[in-house]
């Protein structure tokens, strides 16, 4: 693999900082290995192959990923960015849905897509108690809400707790694979205005902690069925902000004007 082109899309930005860095490019002939390895060489979590006829595929270093809410706004805001036009029509694992881009005076785009239908179900109790553990929750119920993979929503009382948080990463990666877990999505209650923080921990996926989880935070929008606003990456030194009201969820994203080049690798 040699001199493969790419951008590097911060998604999700907190009043024009942070966001999570996300590798997109152009689906060119590349093998499964090559694109679990891009992550990698990029030096983000997620990447994003785009065809010219709108199919995306996510790739994290541990493999293809169904869905990506962060990605998904990336990826948007690249076409946009490329094509100069603001609505697009993308394919992720089978389902056409619509988004948009649309440019700012500071060069950022403003990003909103439909997720796609959510499930939500009752936890077993040893999902509760295994997974909770090893995230270092102490929580008596929870959501487990399917948007592409399941993942196990659990809430902490305030941020000061979320803060707190320091999982037991091999021991949460054995739980959500027991359970077929994506990850655990933990968030504080919202208060009056519908602001509430997360964090998402998921070591299965090779991601021990995303910067920002745009499709669990549309999952936990339809759980509270109400809007919502949630801050994550701020353990990480990375703010992020994504919004989402069930059947809608959005961000702010920042494309390089220039991309760079994944031209190591094998």
């Amino acid at each position: 693999m040699r001199g493969v082109a790419l951008s590097v899309v911060l998604a999700c930005r907190r009043d024009g900082a942070g966001g999570s860095p996300t590798a997109v490019l152009d689906d060119v002939v590349l093998s499964d290995a090559e694109r679990r390895a891009i992550p990698g060489l990029a030096d983000t979590s997620h990447a994003a192959f785009v065809t010219a006829d709108g199919a995306v595929r996510f790739f994290t270093s541990e493999g293809e990923l169904p869905a990506c809410g962060h990605g998904t706004v990336a990826a948007l805001a690249w076409l946009a960015q490329r094509t100069g036009r603001a609505d697009h029509v993308l394919r992720v694992s089978g389902r056409a849905f619509e988004g948009s881009a649309v440019r700012l005076g500071d060069g950022s785009f403003e990003v909103a897509f439909d997720p796609g239908p959510v499930t939500l179900r009752t936890p077993v109790p040893a999902e509760i108690s295994e997974v909770a553990a090893a995230a270092g929750v102490d929580a008596a119920s929870g959501c487990v809400a399917t948007l592409g993979r399941p993942r196990l929503l659990l809430a902490v009382p305030d941020r000061a707790s979320l803060a707190a948080l320091a999982p037991d990463m091999d021991r949460l990666r054995a739980a959500t694979e027991a359970f077929g877990l994506l990850g655990c999505y933990v968030h504080t209650p919202p208060d009056d205005g519908g602001r509430c923080a997360a964090r998402m921990f998921a070591p299965a996926i090779g991601v021990p902690e995303d910067i920002a989880n745009a499709n669990s935070t549309a999952c936990l929008a339809t759980h509270l069925a109400r809007p919502i606003a949630v801050d994550m990456g701020d353990s990480l030194g990375r703010p992020a902000t994504i919004a989402a009201r069930p059947g809608f969820v959005g961000g702010f994203a920042t494309v390089p004007g220039r991309g760079v080049s994944a031209a190591e690798g094998s």
